[in-house]
């Protein structure tokens, strides 16, 4: 069911619990709308930091909402989930759902969250679960609550890492999911602001949109990139057939541009758990795991792409590449394809020297467990190196140098994952050009 506005809301006083990219875009949103936000995280040295206006994440305007939160006294942050919950109309729980080894969502963070503020909610409240959580988790959050006088309320969220703050404030849709109609009515009206529409519907109907939707994306991407390998086949240029694709508006253009394969924080673990859904209610939804397969074949398709550039053999070679992140616009590496098709790479035995706008050299972190060389510049990565690999989207590669690029390297060739480069540039630059279903 739709929801219709009928007056203007009043400001609403919020706890936001768990300040991850969910959490904190949340909060930071809710505050610009005008309500009184407190934003609950258990690392003390983490809401120092965003006390003072410093995001911990890479988000395009983020930084300046928070701010902007803080000086107008509207949003704060603390590590006391008990004092934010008792003062709150509503409880967002934006906490982490990881996926378990079984490949279903953890929902331990949720039930512990939900355990801890139950006594401290005020009669009348509304716990939101924000976080992506399996179908039939608000039975569970009521549980954990063991509160009659409290309402639970599913609110997926669809954001897009790198423009969280453009798709909170921007909404295609706003869904929620309520057994109790007026505390559905009560969260819709926090979100009139947006002037997005607005759907009621139940718990279960609520949670399974938004898995259906991460599913149904997955889908479109390993389709595309099975496009392009048709298009290599056939002899047809995958640019020229995906922009005719794109302009059909039962298609569109989003989600449809090869490349290394998907991943970031929740493609992977969202199909994962969908799988399990069905398993658990005994379907097989044989597309979906065949669209997981298929991108775990992309990854092998890319690095197979690479050896064959590099000479045809890995052992001892070493191999540049530009994107490290999952996507452009943010500086997250969780199930990174770059990091898949890399460790592939590496299995054969070659060197790895990276370099990616948000990660200066000498950060490598985890990085170094891969035997990830990072570098402060595109070209030094280049130097010495068989074949070149563009894993990321950052748009500013399409300005660099690749004559540069290519007169430091042992063997002039570079696989476009992303089909940012000009071939013709590319060729010019003495470089071998693969893309991704380009003639």
């Amino acid at each position: 069911m739709t929801f219709t506005a009928t007056n203007n809301p009043s400001p609403s006083t919020v706890a936001v619990i768990g300040v991850g990219y969910v959490g904190l875009t949340t909060a930071a949103c809710l505050a610009h709308l005008g309500n009184r936000v407190l934003a609950v995280d258990v690392d003390a040295a983490k809401v120092e930091r965003m006390a003072q206006g410093i995001p911990p994440i890479l988000e395009a305007g983020l930084g300046d909402l928070m701010r902007e939160g803080i000086h107008s006294g509207r949003l704060s942050f603390t590590t006391d989930s008990e004092a934010a919950s008792s003062a709150a109309d509503f409880v967002f729980l934006c906490v982490p759902t990881p996926q378990g080894a079984d490949g279903a969502a953890d929902l331990r963070f949720v039930e512990q969250a939900s355990a801890q503020i139950a006594p401290h909610l005020k009669p009348g409240a509304v716990v939101v679960t924000k976080s992506t959580v399996p179908v039939g988790s608000a039975g569970k959050v009521v549980a954990a609550l063991g509160r009659s006088d409290t309402a639970v309320v599913s609110n997926p969220e669809f954001l897009r890492e790198g423009n969280a703050v453009h798709d909170w404030l921007h909404p295609d849709r706003v869904v929620i999911g309520s057994e109790d109609r007026t505390a559905g009515e009560r969260l819709a009206r926090l979100y009139e602001p947006l002037g997005a529409p607005i759907i009621i519907t139940d718990p279960a109907s609520s949670e399974t949109i938004k898995y259906a939707c991460n599913a149904f994306l997955a889908a479109k991407v390993s389709f595309v990139n099975a496009i392009a390998k048709l298009c290599s086949a056939v002899g047809a240029d995958s640019v020229d057939v995906i922009r005719g694709m794109s302009y059909d508006r039962r298609i569109g253009a989003d989600h449809l541009a090869p490349g290394p394969g998907w991943g970031g924080s929740c493609f992977p673990k969202d199909t994962s758990a969908l799988i399990r859904i069905a398993e658990d209610h005994d379907y097989d939804f044989a597309l979906l795991r065949e669209v997981v397969a298929a991108n775990q074949a992309q990854f092998d398709f890319v690095a197979e792409q690479v050896r064959r550039a590099a000479g045809g053999d890995l052992e001892g070679a070493t191999v540049a590449a530009w994107g490290l992140t999952f996507k452009a616009g943010t500086d997250d590496l969780r199930d990174s394809p770059a990091l898949s098709v890399i460790q592939r790479i590496r299995a054969q035995g070659a060197t790895v020297q990276a370099f990616d706008p948000t990660r200066p050299a000498g950060s490598n972190g985890h990085l170094a467990g891969l035997g990830v060389q990072l570098f402060e510049d595109p070209y030094g990565c280049c130097d010495g190196a068989s074949a070149l690999v563009v894993l990321t989207e950052w748009p500013e590669f399409r300005g660099y140098d690749l004559s540069r690029a290519a007169s430091v390297m042992t063997r002039r060739a570079v696989v476009d994952t992303r089909n940012m480069l000009q071939p013709a540039v590319a060729r010019a630059a003495g470089l071998t050009y693969v893309g991704m279903g380009r003639t």
